[in-house]
């Protein structure tokens, strides 16, 4: 239809165009091009014709003019929507990729956090035993070894006096012995921790430093109605010994203050000094190196514990607070 157009158009403004020759078919004689000419008027008799005869040809080449531009429309639409699918999908691979990169990082860094607290938790156990093979070794043994030579063959020649005074030498020694190894026996679980709690246990602890005379040392528990379970407590105490250790030794305070209270679900052991103190970050930097075994026995409890812990100054920079916070919910990791 385009083309039969296009020829009436050409046809229309050529010099045939005029009333006589549209009317008239050209003649060999008339025109070199009368073919062409012929075919053009023809073919412009019929168009008027089929136009006379059936008005609505001309919806239908508009018709066929929108079909084409739909399905233009369809083709370009639909290799637009593949192309954003395409780049939908390539950036969630991308996101996925780098999420289980994260994931896999995440996962290495938790793995060596587990081997550095394990090799902690088995280099105290080590210590513990190293201590109390030392303190048996250097304390109890030489003194059984005193009480052997009292009590030798040789004591039933001696006189009576003598015996007597190598008998009463050796219970005296014995007694030493005994009070050593309870000693060692409460460092292992202190038997005011085991029969009264945790709260008589911290008095205790701040009560023999104080009456050391180094440092002035107090404790006060507000919340703690209930007690927590045995393991717990142990867990708890053994943080507290550490870091009041460490407060002596390198802090230079003057008075050590320990409370405890207790908020929604959680329970609070709070260690106040005015000595020298570590930060948080101080503390992880520690906690993670080669250094700072204490820190590594600390922080290992506390994921038995499934609590943290928190290294603070003051704003007038006049003492510092080390916060223990556990759930209070029953429950310790094995």
């Amino acid at each position: 239809m385009n083309t039969v157009l296009h020829r009436l158009h050409t046809y229309k403004t050529t010099a045939f165009s005029n009333k006589r020759l549209r009317s008239v078919p050209c003649k060999k004689n008339h025109l070199p091009g009368y073919k062409y000419y012929n075919e053009l008027h023809n073919t412009y008799l019929t168009s008027s014709f089929i136009r006379r005869k059936n008005p609505s040809s001309t919806s239908v080449e508009t018709m066929y003019l929108l079909e084409i531009n739909t399905t233009s429309v369809l083709i370009f639409g639909t290799l637009g929507m593949i192309v954003m699918a395409g780049a939908i999908g390539f950036f969630l691979y991308l996101n996925h990729k780098n999420t289980m990169r994260h994931q896999q990082e995440l996962q290495d860094m938790e793995r060596k956090t587990q081997k550095m607290l394990l090799t902690a938790s088995l280099q105290l156990q080590e210590e513990e035993r190293q201590r109390i093979a030392a303190d048996l070794h250097d304390d109890a043994g030489p003194l059984l070894a005193t009480v052997r030579l009292y009590l030798n063959e040789n004591l039933v020649n001696l006189d009576k006096n003598n015996q007597l005074q190598a008998i009463f030498n050796a219970k005296q020694i014995v007694d030493d012995t005994i009070q050593l190894i309870r000693n060692i026996s409460h460092s292992l679980m202190p038997p005011t921790l085991k029969n009264f709690g945790l709260e008589s246990a911290v008095a205790d602890l701040a009560q023999k430093i104080k009456q050391s005379g180094m440092i002035n040392a107090s404790c006060r528990f507000h919340d703690y109605k209930d007690r927590l379970q045995p393991e717990k407590e142990l867990l708890l105490f053994r943080i507290v010994q550490e870091v009041v250790n460490n407060i002596l030794k390198h802090s230079n305070s003057s008075f050590i203050h320990i409370t405890q209270n207790q908020k929604d679900d959680k329970f609070y052991l709070r260690i106040h000094h005015d000595g020298k103190g570590i930060t948080q970050e101080t503390y992880h930097k520690m906690s993670s190196s080669a250094q700072g075994l204490g820190l590594k026995n600390i922080r290992s409890r506390l994921d038995l514990l499934r609590g943290q812990i928190q290294f603070d100054i003051d704003a007038s920079h006049t003492y510092f607070k080390v916060t223990v916070e556990i759930p209070y919910a029953d429950h310790v990791e094995h």
